[in-house]
């Protein structure tokens, strides 16, 4: 059910940071709402740092995606991690909206990634994004798991 999920939003293989990763050889948190999965984020721990990986959510606006990384951040903290980390691209709007507004800081611009990504990993990445904005640039975010604005609730 997950694959078919991720597979729908083009989600099973992740291009970021020059890398190609499998989102199924991952740890996931799943949502479901009566029998149906709704929303579902992959996570990658490495050491002190935890990369959300995917973050999907049937319905937008509902909770849901919140919901989703409140679930990732704890199982980074039971992990004894320091960092939560997220690459997303430049169309990416909505993205920089909730995750700015949840306590990230933008911290890394990589200006080309995307279209090298594109050429040397997955060609399948369209060459315009959201709202036909031009789809070049990866923008990287974190969230310090150590005090700081995000709390675990």
């Amino acid at each position: 059910m997950l694959e078919a999920f991720l597979e729908e939003r083009h989600a099973l293989r992740v291009a970021r940071r020059g890398q190609l990763v499998d989102s199924l050889d991952n740890p996931a948190v799943l949502a479901w709402s009566e029998g149906e999965l709704v929303g579902a984020a992959n996570y990658v721990v490495d050491g002190e740092d935890c990369e959300l990986l995917t973050l999907y959510a049937a319905t937008r606006l509902v909770g849901i995606g919140s919901a989703l990384l409140t679930a990732v951040q704890d199982a980074a903290l039971d992990a004894g991690c320091r960092r939560l980390w997220v690459v997303t691209t430049n169309d990416n709007l909505d993205a920089l909206r909730f995750y700015q507004r949840r306590g990230f800081r933008l911290v890394v611009v990589r200006p080309g990634a995307v279209d090298r990504s594109r050429e040397l990993l997955k060609p399948e990445i369209p060459v315009l994004g959201a709202h036909d904005i031009p789809l070049r640039d990866e923008l990287e975010l974190e969230l310090s798991l150590m005090g700081g604005s995000f709390s675990r609730r």
